[in-house]
């Protein structure tokens, strides 16, 4: 079963068995004797690529994998980890990126590159139990929602990528083309939003509705039969939504602006961003609970010089503070990569990741110790290294158990492609 490969690492010898006594190893011996339940406890601590790599001790442990009571456990002990996923991009889109070419992942969607920014290791992901036709939107909770790629209706799947397990959701209402998606997922409940790109003819697409869908352990759903209309005169080019305490955020272009979407009040709203006339590629993400914009500002006056700044968003939800600037050094060599073809950026707890278009460099934002660090190129892709495509990046949590993916079962079948 295809789960999770780290990058190669070399291995350590261990002494003889004439120096066991000596080794700080835990005798085998002693696993044998302990109880199911205290084994099970210690290894639902682990991190899933731990854990893989434990199931080849024994067949027991290959099967905690499928045992519900161990995924249980695991979903309450278990590390919660921040990571990023990345899927290879399309590079006959990245000519234009614009709305209505957006970039979109390769022809072949089976696989995907996870990183840890903590130790800096990249991961392969399987995801070749997905159906054609369809591409990553989106991401919350140890889940990855893939939207399908027909102007219609759109089909939404969530799928854990670990276990393989999916689920579909019905199709939206509206027919659309390539809508901006949103997804925030809870232990007990989830929500996904769809906005934007109405195909009002063959022909045409416009920017007018969004259609939510909700569903929690209480027994209450909503099928797509929460809409609202967008306000007048958005555009959505992103085709990205951040959520933070309780509303969904999606960049708006010509001028720049937010809209903010509020789940319980089914409204939006809009919010002027900072310095809006001289930004460049800017990006909303979400990092230690709160709102930040990041974006490449370039003015022609030589008083104010080139950057690339973070502005958070400030309690009142409609002032920005600038809170962190990439140092001029960088920025000089930043720029010199990145060559004016823009750049996208995600954030999941203390870190923020830029990536460029275009190319797979990928650097690397500790918000909270303030470094800047480029990280080494994915070893896992065989396109590395080559300036042909990019890659696009959503945050991630490995998780072996998602419960939220059971709230779809009583109405839709959610399967497995084990």
């Amino acid at each position: 079963m295809d789960m999770l490969y780290p990058m190669p690492a070399t291995t350590s010898v261990r002494g003889s068995s004439s120096s066991s006594s000596n080794s700080p190893w835990m005798d085998p011996a002693i696993w044998s004797k302990l109880p199911h339940r205290l084994v099970d406890r210690i290894l639902a601590f682990l991190p899933p690529p731990a854990f893989f790599r434990a199931r080849a001790v024994c067949k027991r442990w290959y099967s905690l994998l499928f045992s519900e009571g161990f995924l249980e456990l695991h979903f309450h002990l278990s590390p919660h980890l921040r990571w990023f996923i990345f899927f290879p991009t399309n590079p006959k889109s990245l000519t234009t990126y614009v709305r209505k070419d957006p970039m979109q992942p390769t022809n072949d969607v089976t696989q995907a590159f996870a990183l840890d920014p903590v130790e800096r290791t990249w991961y392969h992901v399987s995801f070749n139990f997905i159906p054609n036709s369809f591409s990553p939107a989106a991401s919350s909770g140890g889940l990855v929602c893939w939207v399908s790629d027909e102007p219609a209706p759109k089909t939404l799947i969530l799928c854990n990528p670990l276990s393989k397990s999916l689920a579909q959701l019905p199709p939206t209402i509206r027919p659309r083309l390539y809508p901006t998606v949103g997804l925030t997922v809870g232990p007990a409940s989830l929500d996904v939003v769809v906005a934007g790109d109405n195909l009002i003819s063959p022909f045409a697409v416009k920017n007018l509705t969004t259609e939510s869908f909700h569903a929690d352990s209480g027994g209450f759903y909503s099928l797509w039969g929460t809409s609202c209309d967008l306000p007048r005169l958005c555009s959505l080019e992103s085709g990205r939504m951040v959520h933070v305490d309780g509303k969904f955020y999606c960049m708006n272009y010509s001028p720049f602006s937010i809209l903010a979407y509020d789940i319980s009040s089914n409204t939006w709203c809009k919010i002027q961003a900072p310095m809006r006339r001289f930004l460049r590629s800017p990006s909303l993400v979400e990092c230690r609970g709160r709102l930040v914009l990041i974006a490449a500002v370039e003015k022609s006056k030589l008083n104010v010089p080139r950057s690339v700044r973070l502005w958070g968003l400030q309690s009142c939800g409609r002032a920005w503070a600038e809170v962190e600037r990439m140092p001029l050094v960088l920025y000089a060599q930043f720029a010199e990569v990145e060559g004016g073809a823009g750049f996208e950026c995600v954030g999941h707890g203390d870190f923020i990741v830029i990536t460029i278009r275009g190319a797979d460099h990928v650097l690397l934002f500790d918000f909270y110790r303030k470094n800047w660090n480029w990280v080494a190129r994915c070893p896992l892709n065989p396109g590395a290294g080559h300036t042909s495509g990019g890659l696009i990046g959503f945050p991630y949590e490995p998780r072996l158990a998602t419960p939220a993916i059971g709230l779809l079962d009583p109405t839709f079948q959610a399967f497995s492609a084990q």
